[in-house]
């Protein structure tokens, strides 16, 4: 698949992080816990000034998937036994691509980043490979996250920040069916593209102010999240890591 850059027609001198190369990453799992779960499908989608590049993978993650896993993302586990990849050479695969990024300083763009993130380091210490962190030697960045970014833009907006609810509320339309890494993927880069539209400011900001900014934006949200869950008598809490999260006690959304 291949597309028209969306501001082709800038000059050099105008063209900002927004206009590319962009990273958009994304897995479908076994669950919602990165640090048990397992990673059934990924896809990558790079997306620049020459058009978009799309790599996706679907994984034998060894496990059963369970059915309610398999109703979001509609990967069963006859189909991930029959069709999928070993897992270790397609997180070698994947973890390459978003080591070179990561390397060559392009934004690695993902939904609920802390969950992607700490999900395929978990699951490459598992298959006894090395980390994206370990290899990089440093933390990870940049990172671009449109659900903290929407959190820091407008944190006081009523209603739910699933990625459906922010494709309505920045009028992106979905190319698919959602809960389809691809699909969300694309749908993640778009809505980013939509947040710097209405919010100029964003992508007049620096790649590490705007990781700075992420970090205390989610930090602050999940210290009042986590005070509200305490006022409540409910268990367990977010944690403030962000991209990655490194206390399996504490939820990454």
């Amino acid at each position: 698949m291949t597309t028209k850059p969306a501001r082709a027609a800038q000059s050099h001198h105008d063209r900002t992080w927004i206009d590319g190369p962009l990273l958009g990453f994304d897995t479908e799992t076994t669950g919602v816990n990165p640090f048990k779960d397992r990673i059934v499908s990924a896809a990558l989608v790079g997306r620049g000034r020459r058009g978009t590049e799309q790599r996706t993978w679907l994984i034998d993650p060894g496990v059963e998937i369970p059915e309610e896993a398999a109703a979001i993302h509609g990967i069963s586990t006859a189909h991930a036994r029959e069709r999928g990849m070993d897992p270790a050479t397609a997180l070698a695969q994947i973890s390459a691509e978003l080591v070179a990024a990561f390397r060559h300083g392009v934004p690695v763009v993902a939904f609920n980043a802390s969950f992607d993130l700490t999900i395929i380091e978990r699951e490459l210490e598992r298959h006894g490979l090395v980390t994206i962190g370990e290899r990089l030697g440093s933390p990870l960045a940049p990172v671009l996250d449109p659900l903290v970014l929407d959190r820091g833009l407008d944190r006081h907006r009523l209603g739910k920040r699933k990625l459906v609810d922010l494709c309505g509320h920045y009028g992106v339309q979905e190319r698919g069916e959602l809960h389809t890494a691809d699909v969300d993927v694309a749908a993640t880069l778009d809505v980013l593209a939509e947040q710097t539209r209405r919010h100029p400011g964003l992508a007049d900001r620096s790649l590490p102010e705007l990781q700075r900014w992420q970090t205390e934006q989610h930090r602050s949200w999940a210290e009042d999240v986590n005070a509200d869950r305490a006022d409540k008598g409910l268990p367990g809490a977010i944690t403030l890591e962000w991209p990655l999260c490194t206390v399996p006690e504490t939820m990454t959304a």
